[in-house]
C-alpha cells in the first residue's frame, strides 16, 4: 500500500491517508502474530515450555548470560513494535493534526510503549500453545490468511 519499501516513504503515504492499520486490518494481526511467534514470546514460547518445572533453557544459564537473554528477547520485542509503528500506525506522525508533528519523537515513543505494553500484557495473560497446535495455526491459518491478504492487496493497489 506504501508503494515503496522505503520506510519513511511508507510512513509518509500514511499521512497523506488512512494509517494503513485500518486497511490493513488483517496484515496487522498476522504481523503481530508472526512476530511474537519470532520472538519466542508467549504463547509461542515452545522452548521454555520443555522443562517448565526449572524455566526451560534459562536453567543453563546465571549471571550476565542470562542477563543478556533477557535483554536479547526485550531487543527483540521493541525492535518488532517498532517496525509495526512505522508500517502500520503510522511512524512519528500524530494522527488528524499535521501541527503537532513537530512532536515527532515523543509521538513514536508513545506508540511503541504502547505495542510493548501489550506485548507484556499478552505475555501474562495467554496459555501456551503445544508444538502441533503451533505447527497447525502457522500452516493452516496464518500462511493462507497473509497469502490471500497479499493478493487482495496487490490487486486494490494495481487496479485502484
Amino acid at each position: 500500500m506504501g508503494q515503496s519499501l522505503n520506510l519513511v516513504d511508507i510512513v509518509d503515504k500514511q499521512q497523506a491517508t488512512l494509517w494503513f492499520f485500518l486497511p490493513q486490518f488483517v496484515g496487522l494481526c498476522v504481523f503481530l502474530l508472526g512476530g511474537v511467534a519470532e520472538t519466542s514470546r508467549p504463547p509461542f514460547d515452545l522452548p521454555e515450555a520443555d522443562t517448565e518445572l526449572v524455566a526451560g533453557y534459562h536453567t543453563e544459564y546465571s549471571g550476565m548470560r542470562w542477563g543478556l537473554f533477557q535483554t536479547a528477547e526485550y531487543i527483540n520485542l521493541i525492535v518488532l513494535s517498532a517496525l509495526a509503528v512505522t508500517l502500520f500506525f503510522g511512524g512519528w506522525h500524530f494522527p488528524w493534526v499535521h501541527d503537532l508533528d513537530v512532536l515527532g519523537p515523543l509521538w513514536f515513543i508513545l506508540k511503541l510503549v504502547i505495542l510493548v505494553t501489550a506485548f507484556i500484557w499478552l505475555r501474562a495473560s495467554q496459555p501456551r500453545l503445544r508444538y502441533d497446535q503451533l505447527m497447525r495455526f502457522g500452516w493452516k491459518v496464518l500462511l493462507p490468511v497473509a497469502t490471500v491478504n497479499a493478493i487482495v492487496t496487490a490487486l486494490l493497489v494495481v487496479w485502484v
